[in-house]
């Protein structure tokens, strides 16, 4: 009954500081713009071919020196059969100078009330020439993931028939990766 009491008397005096604070407050009349640029071109590159806000998956060329990049990313898939699955990318990536880029990242996943850390990348790029100075600008590309969970969906093989796992879902391997990156402007697009 004491408990309900205190309760009582905590939410009425916020309530009260909260009613009182609000009728002496004063509407502002200032007005207050944010405005942003997108990653500055490297080596004579458009603009959208190293980092872009509005497709920051998309990345065919290194970063300018000493830029950074910092990024989240949410992929879900929610609207199928079987549970939902939602994957949150948390990156880092910094521009080198001589045409050279790397970066860091974690992945997270949650899926079938289970989540956790799924992999940690490490990645470097290195753009073959100035942007304009070879067909297509090749852009090597090396990744190695460090697998750091276990394999929560249907990714891993299944246990055979009549066989239960022992020690839970399956450790999630590591995994390298390599490309050939080509970009390049046609008619100005």
């Amino acid at each position: 009954m004491a408990i309900k009491r205190v309760l009582l008397i905590a939410f009425a005096a916020c309530t009260w500081l909260a009613l009182t604070h609000s009728l002496h407050a004063q509407a502002a009349a200032e007005e207050i713009v944010i405005t942003g640029e997108e990653v500055g071109s490297a080596y004579g590159a458009p603009k959208s071919f190293s980092r872009s806000r509005f497709s920051n998956l998309t990345n065919a060329y290194v970063l300018p020196p000493w830029t950074f990049y910092f990024g989240e990313i949410y992929e879900g898939d929610v609207f199928r059969h079987g549970p939902p699955d939602h994957l949150f990318t948390q990156e880092i990536e910094m521009g080198l100078p001589y045409r050279l880029g790397v970066a860091a990242e974690a992945n997270f996943e949650r899926f079938n009330g289970g989540g956790g850390a799924s992999s940690v990348s490490l990645e470097g790029r290195y753009a073959l020439a100035d942007w304009g100075k070879i067909p297509l600008n090749p852009t090597l590309f090396a990744e190695y993931k460090f697998g750091v969970g276990p394999i929560r969906h249907e990714e891993g093989p299944a246990p055979p028939p009549g066989e239960e796992e022992e020690a839970g879902p399956p450790q999630r391997p590591d995994a390298y990766e390599f490309r050939l990156l080509l970009a390049d402007e046609f008619f100005n697009h």
